[in-house]
């Protein structure tokens, strides 16, 4: 008998079907055994003697046999999209038993600690709510994909492997590359520039990495990096145009599709259509400073506390918690963004915060050849290594620009999670690859750096 999905069930009243799946749950009734069976589609009961159902437990794979019945009207259960059936059975066959959980599954909450939860990543992926997670973060992958090339966008895809840290800094990690130094790329911004000088408007959805010695709710070493570039631009402010109409379209899309998943969340979508306000960092400063007493308008960048506090303002102000912070100071951004021509000290680059959280990064790009070979200099970095790269410049470069959305940050903000770790199905710390990395013997001893770090965060 061919197998179909329990979500089919509902529709085979008094017939005879297949379903195959992982036992949720059991329930003994007498000689009565319920078990809840659960596949990619949804949950169906499943009603046997218990003879037929003798030691199976949660998590054992099953093939059931038997007739589709109603429920009786008490039994119905309006929670399932089942609910209003349930399978009679003739046959079992056990596929594969399960020893027992080191937690109960069926706790809706699942109420076990963020290591725990980590550590037991192969289990924890098989609870309704954490799929939840990733059924939202996979909807707006797709949506991005789906709206970039509505938008006239070329899909590529990036390498992982650069022969040169993108954006300098300690924060990258080095690989042996038979027997020269090349690195995992701390993002696609280089070659998503060349593909610029051949599409004109790119996009990739790509991993990025950061080697940060540090432990926190916001960072992860590994993410999944949505980019967009694009080239031909009357302004660096049409990029923030794209910015919004692109996030305005994931929301729709999530308010749409992923009903059931805000739902187990207690989350909303915010409101559309609201044009997002654009403040420079150090107007952004200003208010804060107004607001809290906080001084930080001289630092380079907004504090963790003042992102928060600036889409505070912005949702009381501006009736949304979404927020562009503009205008970055020119030697805390990379050497290929664009210095504002009326104060060059500081940059055409925005970010977008959503939440209290950055979850955009972006800005224009400095396409004039003999510029950006200057600036390469002035940042301390070595002309040869970037020949490759300086090819689409010296050989003609539109003005251009582009941004990019953090897939981990933008569904944490959206289902209110506490750490990015929940938001990444196998996430990748100082302190994890899986295992834990203090359960295991490090190769090297830890540099003084590691160790003050490690030490900071224990």
């Amino acid at each position: 008998m061919q197998r179909i999905l329990n979500i089919e069930t509902a529709k085979k009243l008094n017939k005879k079907v297949k379903v195959c799946g992982w036992v949720n749950s059991r329930r003994d009734h007498g000689g009565i055994v319920f078990l809840d069976l659960r596949d990619r589609s949804g949950i169906v009961q499943v009603v046997c003697p218990s003879k037929l159902a003798k030691d199976i437990k949660d998590e054992y794979v099953l093939a059931v046999e038997g007739k589709v019945n109603k429920r009786p009207a008490d039994m119905i259960n309006p929670k399932l999209e089942t609910g209003k059936i349930e399978i009679q059975v003739s046959k079992i066959e056990i596929l594969a038993k399960a020893a027992s959980l080191p937690f109960d599954l069926r706790n809706q909450e699942l109420k076990v600690s963020l290591p725990t939860l980590l550590d037991y990543r192969p289990i924890t992926l098989r609870h309704p709510k954490i799929k939840a997670i990733f059924r939202v973060q996979e909807k707006i992958i797709e949506s991005f994909r789906k709206n970039m090339k509505d938008l006239g966008f070329f899909e590529f895809q990036a390498p992982t492997i650069v022969p040169v840290a993108t954006e300098g800094g300690a924060e990258v990690f080095r690989i042996d590359y038979f027997d020269y130094d090349a690195y995992l790329a701390q993002s696609p911004q280089l070659y998503k520039q060349i593909l610029v000088g051949v599409f004109e408007r790119v996009f990739t959805v790509t991993r990025a990495y950061r080697a940060e010695p540090s432990v926190t709710t916001r960072h992860l070493c590994e993410y999944i990096s949505l980019d967009v570039e694009m080239g031909f631009i009357d302004s660096w402010e049409d990029l923030m145009d794209i910015c919004q109409i692109l996030i305005y379209n994931i929301f729709s899309d999530l308010k749409k599709n992923c009903k059931k998943e805000l739902k187990i969340f207690g989350q909303s979508i915010p409101s559309l259509g609201i044009p997002i306000p654009r403040l420079k960092l150090r107007e952004a400063q200003e208010i804060i400073f107004e607001r809290t007493g906080r001084d930080n308008r001289r630092e380079a960048d907004l504090t963790p506390e003042d992102e928060k506090e600036i889409c505070q303002w912005a949702k009381e102000k501006k009736n949304t918690e979404l927020v562009f912070i503009t205008h970055f100071p020119s030697k805390k951004r990379p050497f290929y963004t664009y210095p504002d021509p009326e104060d060059p000290e500081y940059t055409l680059s925005f970010d977008l915060l959503y939440k209290g959280m950055e979850i955009v990064t972006g800005g224009q790009r400095i396409h004039e050849y003999e510029k950006l070979l200057k600036n390469i200099k002035k940042f301390g970095g070595k002309v040869k290594d970037f020949k490759f790269y300086l090819q689409t410049f010296k050989y003609g470069m539109p003005p251009e620009g582009g941004f990019a959305l953090g897939a981990e940050r933008i569904t944490k903000q959206v289902l209110g999670l506490k750490n990015l770790r929940e938001a990444s199905f196998f996430p990748r710390d100082m302190a994890r690859i899986d295992q834990r990395l203090s359960t295991l013997k490090p190769k090297n001893p830890p540099s003084p750096r590691l160790r003050r770090a490690r030490k900071k965060n224990d």
